[in-house]
């Protein structure tokens, strides 16, 4: 099996969409498919995060040799709004202290919870788009995401049930605990212009944290979920202890997953390791339908 990638890019509804899968020779597959969107982080595009798809692709062409059960793999990327191609004012972009943008806390919530948006709609109408004569059906709904992506990879699994796996990566489940910090490190007070009072009631009716996260019932956005999180242990701009509360009392179920990794001396970056990690958990828990 050659462990050359395909790409192309569908334009959904004018949103531009860039497919990544393994590249076939002869006739074209059957079989339903898994599809994970990958997001990219703050500052960044759907560009920069190419070599983690393609990397974590042919990580899982080389898994499937000789396994010919297995379900195919493909990796969906596109710009976060205000990124990227969708670029309309960069100052958004800018944090309170790097970048003098008072709106900071507004911006970056609401870039997640729009990028968790677009993976719902993406949801509902990308297999149109994919298979317009309907010949394979999407068997799993899968997301990852580094660093504001993976901030939108925890609402995204928090909102939309049809997600059955995610892969946050050096991101924050808990807004409050990391917006609070930096605030403190930049020297603004949470309260107006910085901090709105209608942004305080949306995250308090929304946040990942606020969800039943350690219900043991159908309340629990969660419950079945398999979830690996990937942090560096050194990671000065969204340290893990963050995240340790939420993540160490997540429940997940029977039938879900949870795996945590903690990288030592690894900052604010993704890296190899981490895309390895992800490959495998995608891998074992989606994909291998040999055992």
């Amino acid at each position: 099996m050659s462990l050359k990638l395909s790409k192309k890019t569908l334009v959904v509804a004018g949103l531009p969409v860039h497919i990544y899968a393994e590249r076939h020779h002869g006739a074209a597959p059957t079989g339903p498919v898994a599809v994970l969107f990958f997001l990219h982080g703050r500052t960044g595009s759907a560009k920069a995060i190419e070599w983690i798809v393609e990397d974590a692709l042919k990580q899982v062409a080389q898994k499937r040799q000789g396994s010919e059960r297995a379900t195919e793999l493909i990796i969906v990327t596109f710009d976060q709004r205000n990124h990227g191609e969708r670029l309309v004012d960069a100052h958004a972009n800018g944090a309170w202290k790097k970048g003098n943008n008072e709106r900071h806390a507004i911006d970056m919530y609401a870039i997640q919870t729009g990028t968790a948006q677009d993976v719902s709609y993406l949801i509902d109408f990308l297999p149109s788009y994919l298979f317009p004569a309907d010949e394979r059906q999407v068997a799993h709904w899968l997301v990852a995401g580094k660093s504001l992506g993976g901030h939108s990879t925890w609402i995204a699994l928090t909102h939309e049930p049809r997600l059955s796996l995610a892969v946050p990566i050096i991101a924050c489940p808990d807004y409050m605990q990391l917006i609070t910090n930096r605030a403190r490190y930049s020297g603004v007070p949470l309260a107006p212009p910085y901090f709105t009072e209608s942004l305080r009631a949306y995250i308090e009716r929304h946040d990942p944290a606020r969800a039943p996260y350690t219900a043991a019932d159908a309340s629990n956005p969660f419950r079945g979920k398999k979830v690996l999180v990937l942090s560096g242990g050194d990671d000065p701009l969204v340290p893990f202890r963050f995240s340790a509360a939420f993540v160490e009392g997540l429940e997940v179920g029977p039938n879900g997953v949870k795996k945590v990794i903690v990288q030592p001396g690894v900052e604010h970056e993704c890296t190899p390791e981490m895309v390895q990690e992800m490959a495998e958990f995608v891998w074992e828990h989606c994909l291998n339908l040999s055992e």
